[in-house]
C-alpha cells in the first residue's frame, strides 16, 4: 500500500495509511447494474471548450493546478446532486456492500465530530491530530458507534472509498466523472471564475457553501449553520444547475492523481494518467477556511488513496 498522505493543509483528508496498517481487504464485488434504482436528477452539461486549471493566483503549491490548458469535452449528464445517505442505502438494500470502512473497522472522523466511546477513538492521524481514526465509523454511523442517519437522509454519504464509489457507480450503470469534467460542470458555464457563483467571495450578504468558519481546527462558529454536512440541496445551484459542487464534502473523481498531469495532458477528453498512487478529489468540504485553505473553488485539487475513507468525502456520478 502506498504512503501518500491527503490534503497536507488539513482540510482534505488523511490516508487510511496515516493511521495503522491493517492489512489487506478483500476486492471490492461487481455487481450488476441496478440503474433503474439510481433516481438522482441529472443535469445534461453541453459539449464544450474551457480553460482548465487556477485563474485567480490562488493555487496552492503541489496541487498541480498549472498550466492552466485548453480542453475540449463531449456532451455527458452528471448528477445534480452529491449521492445521498438515502441513495447508498437502497445500494446497499440491494446489493448487501460493505464499505471498505466496515471492512477495515475504522474511518477517519474530525475531532469536533466525533460520536463514540473512548475506547473506540484510535488516536490522531499522523501530522493532521484534528483527524482521529475512529472504530465503528463508517457511512451508517459518520461519528462512530454512537451516531446515525437519523434526519440525515438528504446529506451526502461519506466515509466512501474510491472504490466504494466505483461500485456504486458499477451498479448504477454510470461512472465517476472524469477531474476535466467535474471541473467543467462546476464552473457551470462560467469560464474562468474561481467559484461557481463567479469571483465574488464566499459570503456576500449570506452564506454560499458550507465550509469552516471560527479558529480551524479548535473552535466552529458554525455561522452558515452546519457543524458537519448540509442536505445537499442547501445554497443554490451553479448555471448548469448542480448543488454543492464546493465546500461540504470532497468529491472522488475517476482519474489518478499526478501533480504535473497538466503539462501534457490530451486536448480532447483528458481522463488522467493511466496509474498511480492515488484518486482525484475535488470541490473542498466543510472543513475548508480561506485562512488556511482556499480549495473551495474550481480548479481546486486534493487526493487520497483509492482505499482510504473519512467523514468528509462522498462523490456524485456521471454518463455520457
Amino acid at each position: 500500500m502506498s504512503r501518500h498522505a491527503g490534503c497536507s493543509c488539513g482540510c482534505g483528508s488523511p490516508s487510511r495509511e496515516q493511521f495503522v496498517d491493517l492489512g489487506t481487504p478483500d476486492p471490492a464485488p461487481r455487481y450488476p447494474s441496478g440503474g433503474a434504482s439510481h433516481a438522482i436528477e441529472q443535469v445534461a452539461v453541453p459539449a464544450g471548450i474551457f480553460t482548465m486549471g487556477d485563474s485567480s493566483g490562488d493555487a496552492n503549491s503541489g496541487d498541480g493546478e498549472l498550466p492552466r490548458h485548453v480542453v475540449r469535452l463531449a456532451e455527458f449528464t452528471i448528477d445534480a446532486t452529491p449521492i445521498t445517505n438515502d441513495d447508498f442505502a437502497r445500494f446497499v438494500a440491494e446489493t448487501g456492500h460493505r464499505t471498505e470502512a466496515e471492512v477495515w473497522g475504522f474511518s477517519a472522523v474530525f475531532h469536533l465530530a466525533v460520536a463514540a466511546p473512548p475506547r473506540d477513538v484510535m488516536g490522531p492521524a499522523a501530522g493532521t491530530p484534528w483527524w482521529l481514526g475512529v472504530r465503528g465509523a463508517d457511512w451508517a454511523h459518520p461519528g462512530g458507534r454512537d451516531s446515525s442517519l437519523d434526519g440525515l437522509g438528504d446529506h451526502p454519504v461519506v466515509h466512501v472509498s474510491w472504490t466504494d464509489a466505483d461500485a456504486y457507480c458499477t451498479w448504477a450503470g454510470r461512472r465517476l466523472p472524469t477531474e476535466a469534467e467535474w471541473e467543467y460542470a462546476s464552473r457551470g458555464g462560467l469560464e474562468g471564475a474561481t467559484y461557481p457563483w463567479g469571483d465574488d467571495d464566499v459570503y456576500a450578504g449570506g452564506w454560499r457553501a458550507n465550509i469552516f468558519q471560527g479558529e480551524f481546527p479548535a473552535s466552529n462558529t458554525i455561522e452558515d449553520g452546519f457543524l458537519t454536512t448540509a442536505p445537499v440541496r442547501t445554497f443554490a445551484p451553479n448555471g448548469y444547475g448542480l448543488w454543492q459542487t464546493v465546500g461540504n464534502v470532497w468529491e472522488w473523481c475517476h482519474d489518478w492523481f499526478d501533480p504535473r498531469a497538466y503539462t501534457a495532458a490530451p486536448v480532447t477528453d483528458p481522463r488522467g494518467p493511466s496509474h498511480g498512487q492515488a484518486r482525484v478529489l475535488r470541490g473542498g468540504s466543510y472543513l475548508c477556511h480561506s485562512s488556511y485553505c482556499n480549495r473551495y473553488r474550481n480548479s481546486a485539487r486534493s487526493s487520497n488513496t483509492p482505499d482510504s475513507s473519512m467523514g468528509n468525502a462522498g462523490f456524485r456520478t456521471a454518463a455520457l
